[in-house]
């Protein structure tokens, strides 16, 4: 989908960084190339790279310094002692559906049934709504905890309190002016809150109330008539809804998902072990990269077109026999969610194409049809196509929802805030927002996003950016180089996969064509200076007549094995001439 004949700027080391990287090489022992990776990263001390680079679970901050923390288990404490009515309620998407999964199985684990709510994304939307909450109260439900949701919903724990029922409100969005009315709120950004981690996502904060609750029980003796919780296990799903929601992978986030990887791999979790086999990932290794591009999809794919309650059925199955069906029908609402999606993107290209042209800097796409639970990847789509931020909006009967993706240095949440008077209902961050608009609105709507677009936006921001971490001499990329940058794991958003640059470099080039009918095909190139070394550059081909002369390289590493033997090959993210 990347147009990779468009300008793109690159961004190289600031050339300060070789003595502190030595430092870091020297002190810490690293391999000179991951050093100079994290110098340019910003951890130039070795102190500050020591402090990235550990992983032990005991390195977790504190739970008890998140705000509202305190107050949320002494509730949990007396529901757990009185056998209270609790319901859970979570939102529809991966992080929604691994929260509750995470607080359903340690609650029963320490001896308090609840009742798990997650609403239609269609029929329902997102967040708290009145009707769902009166028919609770009626069922007899006395604490609602609500679980990647909640912190906007003023009115409807308003409501939920003048029912009786006191509500928890775990969640990660941006939080507004006003607190909404509950018995405690956990958000590590609103203010007063002094956990260290801010952008956590809701899993990583449920996962900090059950090792405080943990804790608690422990103290007043809750265990020793019954087994402790093994919180470790719990990490698979903390990993999965920290991934899948594109949370930053530094701080707290990369220490869960570092052990939560392991977890997955090792997939006690019958549904997950479930989720893996119809994934094609059984018996592998298990990354972030899988998360996000394999397990998470399938996860989310029922809450996008129909009932999210079937991945939290997957999720806390007790055995695979009855894990297997519930992924299955996962996976083809996956195959579902993909075909929609094709199907989708080129009208969605089509009228982005037509904005970009008249100079929009921000765009607002709509169509009567479109499918709300997937207009969400789609937005995502264009603006990897586009570079700009993106609302796209879709239709189900008769109610309009669109979501938001941004771009770099953009903050959407901030941006719709101004907007905000032709839209019902919004909410979101800086990277990703969601919205519910009445049609009418639409075209007002446009107006003003392209306004404050432009007023914010440069034209030096709409140009991508392909950032360089380090630059090497092709000799230095063995297998040790590489897997010292695999240390630096694992990688995603604010941790990306290290890119590394070569100059000035004579190549061989070779194009292969791409077994897909339509689609650019390949670019593979040799490098004089390092014949050992293969360059693959996937959809790259129409960029072989740069290679006539030395060009500028920009890659990623790995190691391919074959019949024994291990060989670096680079992977190509961008080319230029010298």
């Amino acid at each position: 989908m990347r147009d990779i004949a468009r300008p793109t700027k690159w961004v190289w080391p600031t050339g300060d960084e070789e003595g502190a990287a030595a430092t870091l090489s020297r002190e810490l022992g690293v391999h000179p190339v991951a050093a100079r990776v994290l110098t340019n990263r910003g951890y130039r001390s070795p102190e500050a790279a020591q402090a990235f680079l550990t992983d032990a679970l005991t390195a977790l901050p504190d739970p008890f310094r998140m705000k509202g923390l305190p107050a949320a288990v002494e509730r949990l404490l007396r529901a757990i002692s009185a056998q209270d009515k609790v319901t859970l309620w979570g939102d529809y998407d991966v992080d929604g559906v691994c929260s509750t999964a995470l607080l359903t199985t340690f609650l029963r684990d320490v001896g308090l049934e609840v009742r798990t709510y997650i609403p239609h994304r269609l029929g329902e939307g997102y967040g708290l709504n009145a009707t769902a909450i009166e028919k609770l109260a009626r069922e007899g439900t006395k604490l609602l905890v609500t679980l990647d949701c909640g912190i906007t919903s003023h009115a409807e724990i308003a409501k939920a309190n003048a029912l009786g029922l006191e509500v928890i409100v775990v969640d990660h969005h941006a939080v507004p002016e006003t607190m909404p009315p509950a018995l405690a709120v956990l958000n590590p950004l609103q203010p007063g809150c002094d956990y260290p981690t801010k952008w956590l996502c809701a899993g990583g904060v449920t996962f900090n109330l059950c090792m405080a609750l943990r804790k608690a029980l422990r103290e007043r003796g809750h265990f020793a008539t019954r087994p402790e919780p093994n919180l470790k296990q719990l990490l698979d799903l903390v990993a999965l809804a920290t991934v899948a929601d594109v949370v930053p992978l530094t701080g707290a986030n990369r220490i869960f998902v570092r052990h939560g990887l392991e977890v997955l791999t090792n997939a006690s979790r019958p549904g997950v072990r479930a989720l893996k086999e119809v994934s094609q990932l059984a018996g592998m290794r298990i990354t972030a990269g899988h998360v996000g591009f394999r397990l998470g999809p399938r996860i989310n794919a029922a809450g996008r077109l129909d009932d999210a309650s079937l991945g939290l059925q997957l999720l806390l199955s007790k055995d695979v026999p009855s894990a297997r069906p519930l992924a299955q029908k996962l996976d083809a609402a996956n195959a579902e969610r993909q075909q929609i999606e094709r199907a989708m993107l080129q009208g969605a290209v089509e009228q982005a194409q037509g904005f970009v042209d008249r100079g929009a800097k921000g765009l607002v796409i709509a169509q009567e049809g479109w499918h709300p639970g997937v207009v969400g990847i789609v937005a995502s789509r264009v603006v990897e196509r586009f570079h700009r931020p993106t609302v796209m909006i879709g239709s189900y009967d008769g109610t309009w929802r669109g979501s938001a993706r941004s771009i770099e240095g953009f903050h959407l949440y901030d941006a719709l805030k101004r907007c905000s008077g032709d839209l019902s209902k919004f909410g979101g961050h800086k990277a990703a927002a969601g919205l519910s608009i009445d049609p009418g609105r639409v075209d007002a709507f446009r107006t003003a996003f392209e306004q404050v677009t432009g007023e914010l936006l440069s034209e030096d921001q709409l140009i991508p950016r392909q950032r360089v971490d380090a630059v090497v001499q092709p000799k230095e990329l063995d297998v040790k180089a590489v897997e010292a940058l695999q240390a630096l794991a694992p990688f995603g958003m604010g941790n990306p996969e290290p890119v590394l640059a070569a100059r000035r470099l004579v190549t061989s080039p070779r194009v292969l064509e791409n077994k897909q009918p339509g689609l650019p095909g390949h670019l593979k190139l040799s490098l004089e200076a390092a014949p050992q070394l293969d360059c693959i550059g996937f959809g790259f081909a129409e960029l072989a007549p740069l290679t006539e002369a030395p060009v500028d390289l920009a890659f990623q590493v790995e190691v391919d094995e074959y019949l024994g033997h291990q060989r670096v090959g680079l992977k190509l993210k961008a080319l230029q001439a010298s």
